[in-house]
């Protein structure tokens, strides 16, 4: 478990890099299963750049996925539920996107969990096309890292509304691709990126910043060229690509 936890700090030391652009201050969260029925994530107000051991809350997963199960609940009894969801030993409250990493580590299927608030992800998130600019792919290495499609969820308000809405969405996505996604789109709002360790959720957020600048580029020169379609499903079932998948993400 302590190794789950130094490799969660040195994920979000590598996300909460200045020159990265994907997160400032207290901006971001970053989450990791510890296998024993909970999960580590940052605390409340923690910044990921250089956080320590005492920048994370330890929670029981059980207690979190029985509060998405409840109709309504006020700030406040959102807040005990948290509280009381908290390992014995954890003082810290953990962040308020506690709900949406609990899902994204039961029903979307991740380990780890990174979400970063990219400039370059942003730009597009925040303006008038929304997540629609990544509905389409412009080079074979973002496939191969990010998947053949990002989920995508409209702006909500953060905490339990937004996990609700992500909740549908993961759900939604399963159905309709039969796996879970590796990146979700938050619109007005920002990235999460699904790892199945540390290093492919780190891989999943800088190759999303990149897609990102390149989207944005594109736009300057007369528009984005998407890939077709049946080229980008050849490049995500390509043995060779995942067997290069495999072994960029560790």
């Amino acid at each position: 478990m302590e190794t789950i936890l130094h490799e969660l700090i040195v994920l979000s030391h590598e996300l909460g890099r200045e020159e990265r652009q994907l997160v400032i201050i207290g901006e971001g969260n970053t989450s990791a299963d510890a296998g024993d029925g909970t999960f580590w994530i940052k605390a409340s107000g923690s910044r990921l750049n250089g956080i320590d051991m005492q920048g994370f809350s330890q929670v029981r997963l059980a207690p979190i996925v029985d509060l998405l199960s409840l109709p309504k609940m006020s700030d406040t009894e959102i807040a005990n539920g948290l509280r009381q969801a908290l390992v014995e030993g954890t003082s810290r409250l953990p962040s308020v996107e506690t709900f949406l990493h609990a899902l994204c580590l039961t029903e979307g299927g991740a380990r780890w969990v990174g979400h970063t608030h990219p400039v370059s992800v942003n730009q597009i998130l925040c303006s008038r096309l929304g997540a629609e600019p990544f509905g389409g792919h412009l080079f074979p290495d973002a496939i191969v890292v990010c998947g053949k499609a990002p989920a995508v969820v409209p702006y909500v308000d953060p905490g339990l509304p937004l996990a609700l809405a992500v909740r549908e969405e993961l759900r939604r996505y399963q159905d309709q691709h039969a796996c879970s996604p590796k990146v979700l789109l938050m619109v007005n709002h920002g990235l999460v990126a699904l790892g199945q360790n540390a290093q492919e959720a780190l891989n999943i957020t800088l190759m999303a910043d990149k897609w990102a600048r390149i989207l944005v580029g594109t736009y300057a020169l007369g528009g984005p060229q998407f890939m077709p379609e049946n080229e980008v499903e050849r490049i995500d079932r390509r043995l060779d690509e995942h067997y290069r998948r495999k072994q960029i993400s560790g």
